[in-house]
């Protein structure tokens, strides 16, 4: 059992407190058997919603996936209380918005989508987010500016 976190680092423009929003955001995720090496070219999600038992009785993960290559069962478990935002303050900078706890497979990218939310720095204006391009702009009518994040960037670290 292996906890791994992603972090991201972005550019934010007048918006602060970005994260996913609700138990049904999906984490689109690359994913490695660490038995054989298999690492399909197809991004799999997970959500906090769906459960799939283990097998044994050994409990639930968030995803069970069999691998292709060498058939070996391998799981990966979204850590609900680690889920952060990324703040104003973050700015530029690395920070782990959410940990997995993998068994047998670890995600090797990430792909921000849809789902997301954030808010404005000044004015608390709630914003609906789709980084699936890597950036996101609009405007905040209540600051009368621009507000975006830009830069998206995302890494895995072992916790």
């Amino acid at each position: 059992m292996v906890k791994i976190g992603l972090q991201i680092r972005a550019n934010l423009e007048n918006v602060t407190n970005l994260q996913p929003e609700g138990e049904d955001f999906r984490w689109y995720l690359k994913l490695k058997c660490l038995n054989c090496g298999e690492e399909p070219d197809h991004f799999q999600y997970l959500t906090l919603l769906e459960s799939s038992p283990l097998k044994g009785g050994r409990g639930s993960a968030s995803l069970v996936v069999k691998c292709r290559l060498c058939s070996r069962e391998n799981s990966i478990d979204i850590i609900k209380e680690s889920i952060k935002s990324y703040n104003a303050e973050d700015n530029l900078r690395f920070k782990t918005i959410v940990t997995y706890d993998c068994r047998g497979t670890e995600p090797t990218d990430f792909s921000p989508r849809a789902g997301f939310v954030c808010q404005g720095a000044e004015t608390g204006t709630p914003f609906e987010v789709d980084l699936q391009e890597k950036e996101w702009v609009d405007y905040d009518e209540k600051a009368k500016d621009s507000v975006g994040i830009y830069e998206v960037e995302s890494k895995f670290v072992k916790v």
